[in-house]
């Protein structure tokens, strides 16, 4: 993990007072937290709290950096500062970027190419926590090889935030130091004790509120930290007693291995659950270098683990995507014992050579460290090695899409052929669209928030929560599509039908939660967004609701009623607001958008037949009976025609993955929607 100061004898300052403040147990506490994050990953596939503790111990040792800075009265210059810590982060970073882009050439699917691109800015520019906030990414998901191998690149873009943030504010307290004569590390416990509790109290509030958001918000985080830097300042008025310390120590220890089976991080993490590793972590530190042949510090001082210590940085940068890309390789979705130990052996190879030929000599490099802009030049050059030919890659790909939408209406007609008077005009073997690195992420664009009278101030229907799909001025209709991402799919179909007739379509979705009144079997922020969503509508009072009336699934019996959809549609109904049920689109055992080019487009994979994947009768009937009134739409015959569900109708995709329809396909819908919905909105 972080390298920003692996020990204060390795950083500026190496003097006596630098000699003062290493501590061998600390670097072998961030051994162990490497290897529990490295084995927690590979073999449990859950979160052990290591990275928790080295975001306290990055805190930790950059506190001691500047608070003897300060005291000393050197000045701080937080641009060197900031140079020198790019200058040694950086070039790690980018062997392991280009080594996964390289890779990804060769073994990932190609369906997968334009997310891994995407990431490896994010993760380069140190903002990829954000983007996987944004995208409500599961850190948990039980098939890992599906996640991407940059996943784990969100705690180094925390880390590289809070490595501006926290300098700045050590400058803030020298300036209220110096202002109102008021001893430095007071001023300190003063700001970074405010840090504290807000950012614990926030980050309690949204890890029950929204705790996939919440895992990767950096606001969530800065408590961590500020433990960190806490922790010093308490530190010289902590004088325990040898048998206390050792005490300390190896209960600190225990409780750090033993977090992640202990803690339920799934529901629990960042908030106040996440004291646990930092207490344990805390423990070991006040324990310190206790002299004991029995304290856990001769145990963390080991040189080996010393050695690993000094390598962590490196090996948690590998890990992960050698994990990832060997589970895409093998088509598995975990690692067994031999796959894992291997995968743990490569992992310390690659660090091993990481930490020997890139980072040391960059970092003893006194030609780099002579001048400023000497460090900015090594910094520059470490980002164009990656900009460069990542920014080729992804033109080389848009090239080829804009060949490909430059003639889609003539050469990928998609549902226009279901028409019986349908002609093709287009060429032979074009390609299908999306292109086959798109195919995974062809989904509906949220991204223009609601404006005007169609804002709104609820907490759950803010950014892609409520989306302004098609805006007109003085609409003759007002729509509003609202549930979770299958109504997230019918939003293009939707689209030109509602810019043709001038109307207003709004978008309330959010993935995974379907338009259901409330219910314990639902997570807290589904529930609210749903209480939310219910009241704008009242509020708004549009034309016509639409939703989702079912729910398919990929086994037996396929087809579902949503529990508590009726009672939503019928409070709807009551206010004079018309609610149109979709019935839901089949779901797959398979990704439906890779299919053709796993197993052909003719194969019996991609063309599954009709019953095998819907149920005997329609539950949408069902539906209609339960809530007279309501207007049902049911559009099995432009997703499965003539009884055959096919991954491929008119050269589109039909799929996206194995149950969401792409927006391409769903776009192609529009003409064969558009006059079943006018007639259900026409009818009485």
């Amino acid at each position: 993990m972080s390298q920003e100061i692996l020990a204060a004898r390795k950083t500026e300052g190496a003097g006596e007072a630098a000699k003062k403040v290493y501590r061998p147990e600390v670097q072998g506490l961030r051994a162990l937290a490497v290897l529990m994050v490295v084995t927690y990953h590979i073999w449990f596939g859950r979160v052990s709290g290591g990275v928790d503790i080295f975001l306290l111990i990055s805190a930790f040792l950059l506190t001691f950096s500047f608070i003897r800075k300060v005291e000393s009265g050197r000045p701080l210059d937080l641009a060197r500062y900031w140079l020198h810590l790019l200058k040694r982060l950086l070039p790690a970073v980018v062997v392991v970027l280009l080594s996964v882009l390289a890779v990804t050439a060769v073994l990932v699917p190609r369906s997968r190419w334009t997310e891994i691109l995407t990431q490896a800015w994010s993760s380069l520019l140190y903002f990829q926590n954000w983007v996987l906030a944004a995208n409500s990414v599961d850190y948990y998901e039980a098939d890992q090889s599906i996640a991407s191998p940059l996943q784990h690149f969100w705690s180094l873009s925390v880390q590289g935030q809070v490595f501006i943030l926290w300098p700045l504010l050590f400058a803030l307290a020298a300036l209220i130091a110096r202002a109102t004569k008021i001893r430095f590390r007071r001023v300190v416990l003063l700001v970074f004790g405010t840090v504290f509790v807000l950012s614990l109290a926030f980050s309690v509030y949204e890890t029950y509120t929204n705790q996939v958001h919440a895992y990767f918000d950096t606001r969530t985080r800065l408590w961590e930290f500020a433990f960190g830097t806490l922790l010093v300042l308490a530190l010289p008025y902590l004088k325990l007693p040898r048998p206390v310390r050792v005490a300390a120590g190896w209960l600190g220890l225990a409780a750090m291995l033993s977090g992640g089976f202990v803690l339920d991080v799934q529901g629990e993490f960042p908030g106040y659950v996440a004291l646990w590793p930092l207490v344990a972590a805390a423990l070991v530190i006040v324990a310190g270098q206790t002299g004991s042949p029995i304290g856990a510090d001769r145990l963390l001082s080991w040189k080996p683990l010393i050695r690993l210590g000094d390598m962590s940085y490196a090996l948690y940068l590998w890990h992960w995507p050698v994990l990832i890309i060997f589970l895409i390789w093998r088509d598995r979705e975990e690692v067994g014992p031999v796959g894992g130990t291997a995968i743990i052996v490569l992992s310390l190879v690659l660090a091993y050579l990481t930490t020997r030929f890139v980072e040391r000599p960059l970092r003893s490099m006194q030609w780099a460290e002579a001048k400023k802009r000497r460090a900015a030049l090594i910094i520059a050059v470490c980002l164009a090695l990656v900009a460069v030919p990542l920014a080729g890659w992804q033109q080389m790909l848009k090239v080829q899409n804009d060949r490909l939408l430059a003639n889609i209406d003539v050469n990928n007609p998609g549902a226009a052929v279901l028409d019986p008077e349908f002609i093709y005009h287009g060429e032979e073997d074009v390609d299908l669209a999306p292109l086959f690195e798109r195919a995974g992420s062809d989904y509906a664009n949220l991204g223009s928030p609601c404006t005007g009278e169609y804002a709104t101030e609820a907490a759950e229907l803010q950014g892609i929560g409520c989306t302004e799909y098609v805006s007109s001025p003085n609409p003759d209709k007002v729509l509003v599509a609202v549930g979770n991402s299958h109504v997230q799919q019918w939003l293009p179909a939707l689209a030109p039908i509602a810019e043709a007739r001038n109307w207003t379509l709004i978008g309330l979705v959010r993935g995974g939660c379907q338009f259901v009144e409330y219910s314990d079997g639902i997570s807290t922020e589904c529930n609210e967004r749903n209480a939310q969503a219910l009241e704008y509508i009242l509020d708004l009072q549009p034309d016509a609701v639409v939703t989702t009336a079912t729910y398919s699934i990929a086994d037996y019996p396929h087809e579902l009623l949503p529990g508590g959809f009726a009672t939503m549609a019928r409070t709807v109904m009551e206010n004079g607001i018309d609610v149109v049920g979709i019935r839901d689109n089949p779901r797959h055992g398979i990704d439906m958008a890779l299919c053709p080019e796993d197993f052909g487009i003719d194969s019996a994979e991609c063309n599954p037949l009709y019953e095998s994947v819907r149920a005997p009768d329609s539950p949408l009937d069902v539906m209609g009976t339960i809530v007279p009134g309501m207007k049902l739409l049911d559009v099995d015959d432009l997703v499965c025609p003539d009884g055959i569900c096919r991954a491929v109708i008119g050269n589109v995709r039909v799929y996206l993955d194995e149950n969401h329809l792409s927006a391409t396909y769903s776009r192609t819908m529009s003409p064969g929607l558009e006059a079943r919905l006018l007639e259900l909105l026409q009818s009485g």
